[in-house]
Protein backbone atom coordinates (compact mmCIF):
# COMPACT_ATOMS: atom_id res chain seq x y z
CA UNK A 1 0.00 0.00 0.00
CA UNK A 2 1.38 3.41 -1.02
CA UNK A 3 0.12 6.51 0.79
CA UNK A 4 1.26 9.77 -0.81
CA UNK A 5 0.96 12.96 1.23
CA UNK A 6 -2.23 14.89 0.62
CA UNK A 7 -1.56 18.24 -1.03
CA UNK A 8 -4.24 19.87 1.12
CA UNK A 9 -2.87 18.70 4.47
CA UNK A 10 -3.40 21.21 7.26
CA UNK A 11 -5.61 23.40 5.05
CA UNK A 12 -9.16 24.34 6.13
CA UNK A 13 -12.00 21.91 5.45
CA UNK A 14 -14.30 24.66 4.17
CA UNK A 15 -13.96 24.57 0.34
CA UNK A 16 -13.93 28.35 -0.16
CA UNK A 17 -11.37 29.00 2.56
CA UNK A 18 -9.29 26.02 1.42
CA UNK A 19 -9.09 27.52 -2.06
CA UNK A 20 -7.76 30.78 -0.59
CA UNK A 21 -5.25 28.87 1.55
CA UNK A 22 -3.97 27.01 -1.51
CA UNK A 23 -3.30 30.30 -3.33
CA UNK A 24 -1.56 31.81 -0.32
CA UNK A 25 0.57 28.71 0.14
CA UNK A 26 1.62 28.77 -3.52
CA UNK A 27 2.94 32.29 -2.97
CA UNK A 28 5.26 31.24 -0.14
CA UNK A 29 6.01 27.51 -0.37
CA UNK A 30 9.19 27.78 -2.46
CA UNK A 31 10.75 30.83 -0.81
CA UNK A 32 14.18 30.34 0.83
CA UNK A 33 14.18 29.08 4.41
CA UNK A 34 15.33 31.57 7.04
CA UNK A 35 16.28 29.74 10.24
CA UNK A 36 17.56 32.13 12.92
CA UNK A 37 17.68 29.51 15.67
CA UNK A 38 18.60 25.85 15.27
CA UNK A 39 20.80 23.13 16.71
CA UNK A 40 22.08 21.09 13.78
CA UNK A 41 25.83 20.37 14.14
CA UNK A 42 27.99 22.78 12.22
CA UNK A 43 30.08 19.87 10.94
CA UNK A 44 27.20 18.99 8.61
CA UNK A 45 27.88 22.27 6.83
CA UNK A 46 31.64 22.50 7.19
CA UNK A 47 32.25 19.09 5.60
CA UNK A 48 30.34 17.07 3.03
CA UNK A 49 29.52 13.95 5.02
CA UNK A 50 27.42 10.82 4.68
CA UNK A 51 25.07 9.85 7.47
CA UNK A 52 26.00 6.43 8.79
CA UNK A 53 22.47 5.07 8.52
CA UNK A 54 18.79 6.10 8.87
CA UNK A 55 18.89 5.88 12.66
CA UNK A 56 21.81 8.31 12.73
CA UNK A 57 19.71 10.70 10.66
CA UNK A 58 16.18 10.35 12.03
CA UNK A 59 16.28 8.93 15.54
CA UNK A 60 19.39 9.30 17.70
CA UNK A 61 19.92 13.09 17.43
CA UNK A 62 16.23 13.99 17.71
CA UNK A 63 14.99 14.05 21.29
CA UNK A 64 11.50 14.83 19.99
CA UNK A 65 11.51 11.32 18.51
CA UNK A 66 13.34 9.41 21.23
CA UNK A 67 11.28 10.79 24.12
CA UNK A 68 8.06 9.30 22.69
CA UNK A 69 9.52 5.80 22.51
CA UNK A 70 11.06 6.21 25.94
CA UNK A 71 7.58 7.06 27.23
CA UNK A 72 6.53 3.61 26.05
CA UNK A 73 9.36 1.86 27.83
CA UNK A 74 12.14 1.82 25.22
CA UNK A 75 15.56 2.48 26.84
CA UNK A 76 17.56 5.33 25.28
CA UNK A 77 20.49 2.94 24.97
CA UNK A 78 18.53 1.00 22.33
CA UNK A 79 18.07 4.19 20.30
CA UNK A 80 21.74 5.17 20.16
CA UNK A 81 21.45 8.01 22.67
CA UNK A 82 24.74 8.47 24.51
CA UNK A 83 26.26 5.40 22.83
CA UNK A 84 29.78 5.79 21.44
CA UNK A 85 29.74 2.40 19.74
CA UNK A 86 26.36 1.67 18.17
CA UNK A 87 26.57 -1.19 15.68
CA UNK A 88 24.80 -1.45 12.33
CA UNK A 89 22.54 -4.15 13.74
CA UNK A 90 21.68 -1.99 16.75
CA UNK A 91 20.87 0.89 14.40
CA UNK A 92 18.59 -1.33 12.34
CA UNK A 93 16.87 -2.54 15.50
CA UNK A 94 16.31 1.07 16.61
CA UNK A 95 14.54 1.74 13.31
CA UNK A 96 12.46 -1.41 13.83
CA UNK A 97 11.45 0.00 17.21
CA UNK A 98 10.36 3.20 15.48
CA UNK A 99 8.14 1.08 13.23
CA UNK A 100 6.84 -0.93 16.17
CA UNK A 101 5.85 2.18 18.12
CA UNK A 102 4.76 4.23 15.12
CA UNK A 103 1.19 4.11 16.46
CA UNK A 104 2.40 6.16 19.45
CA UNK A 105 3.21 9.10 17.16
CA UNK A 106 -0.33 9.42 15.75
CA UNK A 107 -1.47 13.04 15.99
CA UNK A 108 1.99 14.34 16.93
CA UNK A 109 4.07 16.81 14.94
CA UNK A 110 6.91 14.26 14.96
CA UNK A 111 4.87 11.94 12.79
CA UNK A 112 4.06 14.82 10.45
CA UNK A 113 7.73 15.81 10.11
CA UNK A 114 8.93 12.24 9.62
CA UNK A 115 6.33 11.44 6.97
CA UNK A 116 7.08 14.71 5.20
CA UNK A 117 10.83 13.96 5.25
CA UNK A 118 10.42 10.39 4.00
CA UNK A 119 8.15 11.46 1.13
CA UNK A 120 9.61 14.79 0.04
CA UNK A 121 13.32 14.18 0.67
CA UNK A 122 13.63 10.47 -0.07
CA UNK A 123 10.55 9.71 -2.18
CA UNK A 124 9.32 7.02 0.22
CA UNK A 125 5.53 7.03 0.55
CA UNK A 126 4.84 3.58 1.98
CA UNK A 127 3.43 3.58 5.52
CA UNK A 128 5.95 3.04 8.28
CA UNK A 129 5.12 0.18 10.64
CA UNK A 130 6.68 -2.91 12.16
CA UNK A 131 6.36 -4.84 8.88
CA UNK A 132 7.83 -2.15 6.60
CA UNK A 133 10.59 -0.81 8.89
CA UNK A 134 13.29 -3.10 7.46
CA UNK A 135 12.52 -2.34 3.82
CA UNK A 136 12.33 1.41 4.46
CA UNK A 137 15.61 1.21 6.37
CA UNK A 138 17.24 -0.52 3.37
CA UNK A 139 15.91 2.06 0.91
CA UNK A 140 17.13 4.90 3.09
CA UNK A 141 20.51 3.25 3.62
CA UNK A 142 21.07 2.95 -0.11
CA UNK A 143 20.13 6.57 -0.71
CA UNK A 144 22.26 7.87 2.16
CA UNK A 145 25.30 6.10 0.71
CA UNK A 146 24.89 7.90 -2.62
CA UNK A 147 26.48 11.22 -3.51
CA UNK A 148 23.10 12.94 -3.82
CA UNK A 149 22.29 12.63 -0.11
CA UNK A 150 25.37 13.96 1.65
CA UNK A 151 24.95 16.62 4.32
CA UNK A 152 25.79 19.53 2.03
CA UNK A 153 23.72 18.19 -0.85
CA UNK A 154 20.71 17.92 1.44
CA UNK A 155 21.15 21.44 2.78
CA UNK A 156 21.36 22.83 -0.75
CA UNK A 157 18.24 20.94 -1.74
CA UNK A 158 16.39 22.41 1.23
CA UNK A 159 16.84 25.95 -0.11
CA UNK A 160 18.18 27.38 3.13
CA UNK A 161 19.01 31.03 2.68
CA UNK A 162 20.15 31.68 6.25
CA UNK A 163 20.69 29.41 9.23
CA UNK A 164 22.11 30.10 12.67
CA UNK A 165 23.49 27.30 14.80
CA UNK A 166 24.32 27.28 18.48
CA UNK A 167 27.90 26.39 17.63
CA UNK A 168 30.61 28.96 18.17
CA UNK A 169 32.13 28.49 14.73
CA UNK A 170 30.91 29.55 11.32
CA UNK A 171 31.81 28.37 7.83
CA UNK A 172 31.92 31.12 5.23
CA UNK A 173 32.57 28.82 2.26
CA UNK A 174 29.06 27.37 2.07
CA UNK A 175 26.32 28.64 -0.22
CA UNK A 176 23.81 29.09 2.60
CA UNK A 177 24.55 31.96 4.94
CA UNK A 178 25.64 30.21 8.12
CA UNK A 179 25.99 32.12 11.37
CA UNK A 180 27.10 31.23 14.90
CA UNK A 181 25.14 32.30 17.96
CA UNK A 182 26.58 33.50 21.24
CA UNK A 183 25.04 31.70 24.23
CA UNK A 184 26.45 33.22 27.44
CA UNK A 185 24.18 31.46 29.96
CA UNK A 186 26.95 29.52 31.67
CA UNK A 187 28.85 32.75 32.38
CA UNK A 188 25.76 34.21 34.10
CA UNK A 189 25.03 31.16 36.28
CA UNK A 190 27.00 32.51 39.19
CA UNK A 191 26.37 29.65 41.63
CA UNK A 192 27.79 26.95 39.36
CA UNK A 193 30.64 25.11 41.03
CA UNK A 194 32.82 25.88 38.02
CA UNK A 195 31.68 29.48 37.51
CA UNK A 196 35.00 31.07 38.55
CA UNK A 197 36.85 28.88 36.06
CA UNK A 198 34.32 29.71 33.35
CA UNK A 199 34.59 33.45 33.98
CA UNK A 200 38.38 33.15 33.86
CA UNK A 201 38.14 31.35 30.51
CA UNK A 202 35.85 34.10 29.23
CA UNK A 203 38.50 36.60 30.22
CA UNK A 204 41.25 34.61 28.52
CA UNK A 205 39.24 34.49 25.28
CA UNK A 206 38.65 38.24 25.44
CA UNK A 207 42.10 39.22 26.71
CA UNK A 208 40.67 40.79 29.87
CA UNK A 209 41.11 40.08 33.58
CA UNK A 210 37.67 39.02 34.86
CA UNK A 211 38.55 39.00 38.54
CA UNK A 212 36.57 42.24 38.83
CA UNK A 213 33.01 43.02 37.79
CA UNK A 214 34.24 45.75 35.43
CA UNK A 215 36.57 43.26 33.75
CA UNK A 216 33.76 40.74 33.38
CA UNK A 217 31.54 43.27 31.62
CA UNK A 218 34.37 44.28 29.30
CA UNK A 219 35.09 40.64 28.48
CA UNK A 220 31.42 40.15 27.61
CA UNK A 221 31.46 43.24 25.43
CA UNK A 222 34.48 41.94 23.48
CA UNK A 223 33.14 38.40 23.06
CA UNK A 224 29.82 39.67 21.78
CA UNK A 225 31.67 41.79 19.22
CA UNK A 226 33.82 38.80 18.26
CA UNK A 227 30.73 36.75 17.47
CA UNK A 228 29.18 39.64 15.55
CA UNK A 229 32.34 40.00 13.46
CA UNK A 230 32.00 36.31 12.60
CA UNK A 231 28.43 36.61 11.40
CA UNK A 232 26.32 36.25 14.53
CA UNK A 233 23.06 38.19 14.59
CA UNK A 234 21.79 37.17 18.04
CA UNK A 235 22.73 36.42 21.62
CA UNK A 236 20.57 33.62 23.01
CA UNK A 237 19.55 33.17 26.64
CA UNK A 238 18.02 29.90 27.73
CA UNK A 239 18.20 31.06 31.35
CA UNK A 240 18.03 27.51 32.67
CA UNK A 241 21.25 25.89 33.91
CA UNK A 242 21.75 22.15 34.13
CA UNK A 243 22.64 22.24 37.81
CA UNK A 244 20.28 22.52 40.80
CA UNK A 245 19.02 26.03 40.12
CA UNK A 246 16.32 27.09 37.68
CA UNK A 247 16.81 30.72 36.79
CA UNK A 248 13.89 32.89 35.80
CA UNK A 249 14.03 35.60 33.18
CA UNK A 250 14.19 38.35 35.80
CA UNK A 251 16.18 41.38 34.60
CA UNK A 252 16.08 43.53 37.75
CA UNK A 253 19.16 45.74 37.93
CA UNK A 254 21.28 46.26 41.05
CA UNK A 255 23.10 49.41 42.06
CA UNK A 256 26.68 49.54 40.82
CA UNK A 257 28.04 49.08 44.35
CA UNK A 258 25.80 46.08 45.01
CA UNK A 259 26.72 44.46 41.69
CA UNK A 260 30.42 44.81 42.52
CA UNK A 261 29.88 43.44 46.03
CA UNK A 262 27.95 40.39 44.86
CA UNK A 263 30.35 39.74 41.99
CA UNK A 264 33.23 39.67 44.47
CA UNK A 265 31.26 37.20 46.63
CA UNK A 266 30.64 35.04 43.56
CA UNK A 267 34.37 34.93 42.94
CA UNK A 268 34.74 33.58 46.47
CA UNK A 269 31.92 31.05 46.00
CA UNK A 270 30.09 32.58 48.98
CA UNK A 271 26.78 33.78 47.49
CA UNK A 272 23.52 32.88 49.17
CA UNK A 273 20.83 31.48 46.82
CA UNK A 274 18.96 34.81 46.94
CA UNK A 275 22.13 36.75 46.15
CA UNK A 276 22.87 34.42 43.25
CA UNK A 277 19.41 35.03 41.77
CA UNK A 278 19.77 38.78 42.16
CA UNK A 279 23.23 38.86 40.56
CA UNK A 280 22.04 36.62 37.72
CA UNK A 281 19.18 39.04 37.00
CA UNK A 282 21.62 41.95 36.95
CA UNK A 283 24.03 40.19 34.60
CA UNK A 284 21.11 39.35 32.29
CA UNK A 285 20.17 43.02 32.34
CA UNK A 286 23.79 43.78 31.38
CA UNK A 287 23.26 41.78 28.19
CA UNK A 288 20.42 44.08 27.19
CA UNK A 289 22.58 47.08 28.04
CA UNK A 290 25.44 45.78 25.88
CA UNK A 291 23.01 45.19 23.02
CA UNK A 292 22.33 48.93 22.88
CA UNK A 293 25.86 49.37 21.53
CA UNK A 294 26.56 46.26 19.45
CA UNK A 295 23.04 45.85 18.01
CA UNK A 296 22.87 42.08 18.48
CA UNK A 297 19.35 40.72 18.86
CA UNK A 298 18.55 39.46 22.36
CA UNK A 299 16.52 36.25 22.44
CA UNK A 300 15.21 34.68 25.63
CA UNK A 301 13.50 31.35 26.28
CA UNK A 302 13.24 30.82 30.05
CA UNK A 303 10.59 28.79 31.84
CA UNK A 304 11.61 25.15 31.58
CA UNK A 305 12.81 22.57 34.06
CA UNK A 306 15.54 20.76 32.20
CA UNK A 307 16.67 17.19 32.76
CA UNK A 308 13.70 16.26 34.93
CA UNK A 309 14.96 12.68 35.37
CA UNK A 310 18.27 13.01 37.15
CA UNK A 311 19.36 9.44 36.46
CA UNK A 312 19.25 10.05 32.71
CA UNK A 313 21.17 13.30 33.03
CA UNK A 314 24.02 11.29 34.52
CA UNK A 315 23.70 8.38 32.09
CA UNK A 316 23.05 10.21 28.80
CA UNK A 317 23.77 13.88 29.42
CA UNK A 318 21.48 16.85 28.73
CA UNK A 319 19.16 17.32 25.75
CA UNK A 320 17.65 13.84 25.70
CA UNK A 321 14.07 15.05 26.01
CA UNK A 322 13.52 15.02 29.77
CA UNK A 323 12.41 18.65 30.00
CA UNK A 324 9.17 20.14 31.34
CA UNK A 325 7.67 23.59 30.66
CA UNK A 326 7.02 25.87 33.62
CA UNK A 327 4.90 29.00 34.11
CA UNK A 328 6.37 32.29 32.93
CA UNK A 329 6.11 35.77 34.44
CA UNK A 330 7.14 37.97 31.53
CA UNK A 331 5.44 41.14 32.80
CA UNK A 332 7.68 41.29 35.86
CA UNK A 333 10.76 39.71 34.29
CA UNK A 334 11.02 42.16 31.40
CA UNK A 335 9.81 45.31 33.08
CA UNK A 336 13.32 46.53 34.05
CA UNK A 337 14.85 46.23 30.56
CA UNK A 338 11.73 47.43 28.75
CA UNK A 339 11.44 50.45 31.04
CA UNK A 340 15.06 51.26 30.22
CA UNK A 341 15.36 50.23 26.56
CA UNK A 342 11.86 49.37 25.35
CA UNK A 343 11.47 52.50 23.22
CA UNK A 344 14.72 51.95 21.35
CA UNK A 345 13.63 50.60 17.94
CA UNK A 346 17.20 49.41 17.25
CA UNK A 347 17.10 47.11 20.27
CA UNK A 348 15.34 43.86 19.37
CA UNK A 349 14.28 41.54 22.19
CA UNK A 350 12.56 38.34 21.09
CA UNK A 351 10.70 36.50 23.85
CA UNK A 352 10.10 32.78 23.27
CA UNK A 353 8.02 30.80 25.73
CA UNK A 354 6.96 27.24 26.56
CA UNK A 355 4.02 28.65 28.56
CA UNK A 356 1.40 29.43 25.95
CA UNK A 357 -0.88 31.07 28.51
CA UNK A 358 1.62 33.95 28.42
CA UNK A 359 0.92 34.79 24.78
CA UNK A 360 -2.36 36.67 25.13
CA UNK A 361 -1.94 37.52 28.81
CA UNK A 362 1.50 39.17 28.67
CA UNK A 363 3.62 38.95 25.53
CA UNK A 364 1.12 40.23 22.98
CA UNK A 365 0.03 43.29 25.00
CA UNK A 366 3.65 44.18 25.81
CA UNK A 367 4.85 43.67 22.22
CA UNK A 368 2.04 45.88 20.98
CA UNK A 369 3.26 48.63 23.30
CA UNK A 370 7.07 48.44 23.26
CA UNK A 371 8.88 49.02 19.93
CA UNK A 372 11.77 46.77 20.97
CA UNK A 373 9.79 43.63 21.90
CA UNK A 374 8.84 40.83 19.48
CA UNK A 375 6.93 37.64 20.18
CA UNK A 376 8.90 34.49 19.45
CA UNK A 377 7.34 31.77 17.31
CA UNK A 378 5.87 28.66 18.97
CA UNK A 379 8.53 26.06 19.60
CA UNK A 380 9.49 23.15 21.84
CA UNK A 381 6.24 21.65 23.14
CA UNK A 382 4.26 24.31 21.25
CA UNK A 383 5.31 23.50 17.67
CA UNK A 384 2.35 21.24 16.85
CA UNK A 385 -0.18 22.48 14.26
CA UNK A 386 -2.81 23.08 16.94
CA UNK A 387 -0.44 25.16 19.07
CA UNK A 388 0.73 27.23 16.11
CA UNK A 389 -2.85 28.11 15.19
CA UNK A 390 -3.59 29.01 18.82
CA UNK A 391 -0.49 31.22 18.78
CA UNK A 392 -1.82 33.21 15.84
CA UNK A 393 -5.22 33.48 17.49
CA UNK A 394 -3.66 34.63 20.77
CA UNK A 395 -1.17 37.21 19.54
CA UNK A 396 -2.33 38.67 16.21
CA UNK A 397 -5.50 40.37 17.58
CA UNK A 398 -3.41 42.13 20.24
CA UNK A 399 -0.09 42.86 18.52
CA UNK A 400 -0.59 42.24 14.79
CA UNK A 401 1.57 40.22 12.43
CA UNK A 402 4.36 42.80 12.36
CA UNK A 403 5.42 42.11 15.97
CA UNK A 404 6.01 38.38 15.44
CA UNK A 405 9.49 36.88 15.13
CA UNK A 406 8.90 34.76 12.05
CA UNK A 407 9.26 31.00 12.24
CA UNK A 408 12.24 29.20 13.79
CA UNK A 409 12.72 25.44 13.62
CA UNK A 410 14.81 24.80 16.76
CA UNK A 411 15.83 21.35 15.57
CA UNK A 412 18.73 18.93 15.78
CA UNK A 413 17.30 16.81 12.95
CA UNK A 414 18.47 18.01 9.54
CA UNK A 415 15.60 16.65 7.46
CA UNK A 416 12.98 18.13 9.76
CA UNK A 417 14.08 21.68 8.83
CA UNK A 418 12.14 21.83 5.54
CA UNK A 419 9.30 19.75 7.03
CA UNK A 420 8.85 22.15 9.94
CA UNK A 421 9.04 25.27 7.79
CA UNK A 422 6.59 23.84 5.28
CA UNK A 423 4.19 22.94 8.08
CA UNK A 424 4.35 26.50 9.39
CA UNK A 425 3.80 27.93 5.91
CA UNK A 426 0.70 25.78 5.46
CA UNK A 427 -0.64 26.90 8.83
CA UNK A 428 0.14 30.55 8.07
CA UNK A 429 -1.80 30.20 4.83
CA UNK A 430 -4.63 28.56 6.76
CA UNK A 431 -4.85 31.30 9.39
CA UNK A 432 -4.59 34.17 6.94
CA UNK A 433 -7.14 32.53 4.62
CA UNK A 434 -9.67 32.82 7.44
CA UNK A 435 -9.16 36.59 7.61
CA UNK A 436 -9.58 36.81 3.84
CA UNK A 437 -12.67 34.56 3.83
CA UNK A 438 -14.19 36.72 6.60
CA UNK A 439 -13.55 39.81 4.43
CA UNK A 440 -11.33 41.31 7.11
CA UNK A 441 -8.47 41.40 4.59
CA UNK A 442 -8.38 41.53 0.83
CA UNK A 443 -6.65 38.61 -0.84
CA UNK A 444 -3.82 40.93 -1.89
CA UNK A 445 -3.27 42.04 1.70
CA UNK A 446 -3.37 38.45 2.89
CA UNK A 447 -0.77 37.39 0.34
CA UNK A 448 1.57 40.19 1.37
CA UNK A 449 1.20 39.21 5.03
CA UNK A 450 1.96 35.57 4.22
CA UNK A 451 5.03 36.52 2.18
CA UNK A 452 6.24 38.89 4.87
CA UNK A 453 5.84 36.21 7.55
CA UNK A 454 8.24 33.94 5.65
CA UNK A 455 10.76 36.43 4.31
CA UNK A 456 10.45 40.01 5.57
CA UNK A 457 9.56 39.43 9.20
CA UNK A 458 12.43 37.13 10.29
CA UNK A 459 14.87 39.18 8.22
CA UNK A 460 13.85 42.42 9.90
CA UNK A 461 13.52 41.07 13.42
CA UNK A 462 16.93 39.33 13.31
CA UNK A 463 18.55 42.17 11.30
CA UNK A 464 19.69 39.94 8.44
Amino acid sequence: MVSALNEDRLFPTDPEQRSIARRLYEAIKDRPIISPHGHVPIDWFAEDKHFKNPTDLFITPDHYVTRIMHGHGVPFSELGVGQKHFTDEQSRNAFRLLGKYWYAYAGTPMRYWLEDSLANVFGINKPLNEDTADSIYDELNELLASDDFTTRKLVKRFNIGFISTTDARADSTFTSRLAPCFRPDRYLEVDRVDWVQLSDKLGESAGVDTSSYEGFVEAMRRRRLFFKQHGAVAVDHGVDPSHEGNWSGDTTRLSDDEAIRLYDKARRNSLTPDEARRLHAHLLNDQAKLAQDDGLVMTMHPGVMRNHYRKHLVMYGPDCGGDCPMPADWSHWLRPVLNEYGENPDFHLVAFTMDETAYSRELAPMAAYYPSLYIGAPWWFLDAPESILRYYEDVVPYAGFAKLSGFIDDTRALCSIPARHDMNRRLTARYVSGLVADHRLSYEEGEQIAIRSVAGQPSEVFKL
